[in-house]
């Protein structure tokens, strides 16, 4: 059999499509562990590095990523790289200081001018027993004070986001702290690359000199072209692909003059993507069209590079470990200490410095820039970038638990997590927290509509749309300035039925947790879940819904909904079990909107007297005065088959049909059996029911039906 040889081209796509894999996989881990997918993409560089991939699998590794292929993976990532910082100065927000420049600026000065100075005794320490052989003092020293000062901004955003911090005072202030803390630690390393790429003290002059007439050409000759260019694209159609070439171009063009000016292409990148204007939609249409290509698809490629040249094992020996523990204290103290004691000298409690302190020490890909920068200037050594690298692991891999202990959510309860609305006091007897996911939620409304009742004035209907974390702050500064899609779709057709419908929305890292939280500050009477095709496939309700039924204290209704326009005629199958009591009081709220009309449909079951018995019980526990409604009718059938029977039943042209959370349907504690034909094969949209799992709510719902004008 020949021997097969692989062309570049093949190699560079295994390893993109090998990074990409192995990147997702350890994220859902550290998802679960509450870190962003930052941590993923790292530690996945380190997985597919020396450290383990070659340790174990040598001949593998060495296929995969022969070492003549590093060259065109580094420049590829370092084109990554260059687009990612382009996003990260299109992420520094001026509006971000309103109102708090003094103190962000004290914070993040102070938060940097410690650690490095710290750093710098450190490297006063290390330079004889680590630095390599030719390396300078001075860059050897101006590098470890730079790599113990940076904060990872984008990380930072994302660890705030999941907290619920964005809006707090903490989260502003630690975001602001950390824009300014950007833009600063830039400057510096473009000083200390300079003073490293330099010759001497004339090189390094010149370097400053140039980058200084760089900085302000870019400011006052090419913001003010960008501001006009702002001007004419005022919606996402305006920014054509001959806009996007020459914002393209600038970018190359920037990042091409600062690497011959001798300050990296990096700071380029981002000073060029700083100055461009947040006003209108260019910068949030330019991230849009950027992001992805850059964050999932190259940016991994330079988190693998990084983990390429990272082996753990030239930390050996008990001195290098002590070395590496000592810089993850040097690197803790200066960045907390710094930051919390100046975040104290302004006012805040010590809780709330703390929490500063923490945020900002969180490291991430900024440490790994700069990492990677000195290891290419051969400044630091292998065995020092290695060891600054698991420094930057643990600094940022502790940031969220150590949080939580010192910040912990109980704290956070005390504070409004969206708006005050939130918490306020809720008059109406019958609320129902209406859960968009996505702009299809048409039937939902419809369905809101008739549990509200239109005419009955006193109910209230929650809009609630959870939106998903980023790792971009300013996204998430315009999701709060302006609604979203789905909310306006919601509210559109809302109008058209003349519902009353208050909306909220905030950010969530755990969409189940925080629709039972809200449902809970609401005192909701049901939750208004969306069942989507995902729920048929897999067999069961899965994700978002099956962890609303684990947790909340209220009934949910879950629709699956095939199109539903109108609600007119419903029918509600009764299986006979306790569930039918939480389906039947729903169905009765449906009931008092004057143009629904409801069959109830009482499947008698020869096999199962006992059955029908209860049936019959719960439908006249619930409509007593059926009899003297024109709009309520009840059907009795005899049939061996409950399920058969409501699908012939459903045929005869009904808008939906209303069950229970009940074996009989294949729906039991949230599984789909083999049995759920109704929820699979009804012709008409379905609502499933399920009872709340409280008995104290369960018996404040009860309450509801059929005349009651008690509050929830």
């Amino acid at each position: 059999m020949p021997s097969l040889e692989l062309s570049s081209l093949t190699i560079l796509l295994g390893q993109i499509g090998a990074i990409i894999v192995v990147s997702r996989l350890l994220g859902i881990v550290m998802r679960w562990l509450g870190q962003p997918q930052v941590m993923a993409e790292v530690i996945a560089g380190i997985v597919l590095g020396p450290s383990l991939f070659g340790w174990l699998w040598p001949d593998a590794m060495a296929t995969l990523f022969p070492a003549s292929s590093f060259e065109l993976l580094k420049m590829l990532s370092q084109v990554g790289l260059v687009l990612f910082m382009f996003l990260v100065g299109l992420e520094f927000d001026p509006k971000l200081l309103r109102g708090r420049t003094h103190s962000s600026i004290l914070i993040s000065h102070t938060s940097i001018l410690l650690p490095m100075a710290l750093g710098a005794a450190a490297g006063l320490w290390l330079y004889d027993a680590y630095a390599s052989p030719g390396v300078g003092f001075t860059p050897f020293v101006l590098f470890l004070g730079v790599s113990m000062s940076v904060t990872a901004f984008p990380v930072l955003a994302r660890i705030l986001s999941e907290r619920n911090l964005l809006t707090s005072p903490v989260g502003a202030i630690t975001l602001a702290c950390a824009a300014v803390d950007d833009v600063t630690a830039w400057c510096i390393l473009a000083f200390v690359v300079g003073v490293a790429r330099a010759d001497g003290i004339t090189d390094s002059l010149w370097t400053t000199g140039f980058a200084l007439v760089f900085i302000v050409g870019m400011v006052f000759v090419v913001r003010p072209f960008l501001g006009r260019l702002a001007v004419r694209i005022v919606t996402r159609e305006g920014l054509t692909s001959n806009a996007v070439s020459i914002i393209l171009l600038v970018l190359i063009a920037s990042s091409a003059i600062t690497e011959m000016i001798g300050i990296h292409a990096l700071f380029g990148a981002f000073l060029f993507g700083a100055i461009l204007p947040k006003d209108g939609s260019l910068a949030e249409t330019l991230v849009e069209k950027l992001e992805t290509v850059s964050v999932v698809l190259l940016l991994p490629l330079f988190f693998a590079f990084s983990g390429l040249r990272t082996e753990i094992g030239l930390v050996s020996g008990t001195r290098d470990w002590l070395v590496t523990g000592g810089l993850i204290v040097v690197a803790t103290v200066g960045k907390f200490g710094g930051s919390a004691v100046a975040a104290r000298l302004t006012g805040l409690r010590w809780r709330e410095a703390s929490a500063i302190g923490i945020l900002m020490n969180t490291r991430g890909l900024m440490e790994l820039v700069v990492l990677n920068i000195g290891l290419d200037l051969g400044v630091i050594s292998p065995t020092v970038f290695t060891m600054l690298v698991i420094m930057a692991l643990v600094t940022t891999f502790a940031t969220t638990p150590i949080l939580r202990w010192v910040y912990p959510d109980a704290e956070l309860r005390g504070r409004p997590l969206v708006s005050p609305e939130l918490a306020a006091p809720l008059p109406a007897p019958f609320t129902v927290l209406l859960c968009v996911a996505d702009a299809t939620s048409s039937g939902l409304t419809t369905v809101a509509a008739a549990l509200a009742g239109r005419r009955d004035e006193t109910a209230r209907v929650f809009a609630l749309h959870l939106a998903t974390p980023t790792d971009r702050p300013s996204v998430e500064r315009r999701k709060r300035d302006t609604e979203p899609i789905p909310l306006v779709t919601t509210m559109a057709r809302a109008r058209e039925l003349m519902l009353d419908v208050r909306t909220l929305e905030f950010v969530s890292s755990d969409l189940g947790v925080d629709i039972c939280r809200t449902a809970e500050a609401k005192q909701a009477s049901l939750i208004l879940l969306g069942g989507h095709k995902p729920l048929l496939l897999e067999g069961r309700l899965g994700g978002t819904v099956r962890k609303v039924l684990a947790r909340t204290r209220y009934p949910v209704a879950v629709l699956v909904d095939r199109d539903l326009k109108k609600l007119e005629r419903v029918l509600v199958a009764c299986a006979g079990g306790p569930e039918d009591l939480a389906m039947l009081r729903v169905a009765h709220q449906l009931g008092q909107t004057p143009s629904v009309q409801l069959t109830l449909l009482h499947v008698v079951d020869p096999a199962d007297p006992a059955r029908s018995r209860d049936s019959r019980m719960n439908i006249d526990k619930v409509f007593p005065d059926r009899d003297a409604d024109s709009r309520i009718q009840v059907r009795v059938l005899e049939h061996d088959s409950p399920a058969d029977a409501v699908l012939e039943e459903a045929a005869a042209g009904y808008d939906l049909v209303v069950i229970g959370m009940d074996a009989r349907w294949g729906l039991a504690s949230g599984m789909l059996g083999g049995r759920q034909r109704v929820l699979a094969e009804a012709p008409a949209s379905v609502l499933v029911v399920h009872p709340p799992i409280d008995p104290v709510a369960h018996a404040a719902f009860a309450e509801l039906a059929p005349h009651a004008d008690v509050a929830t």
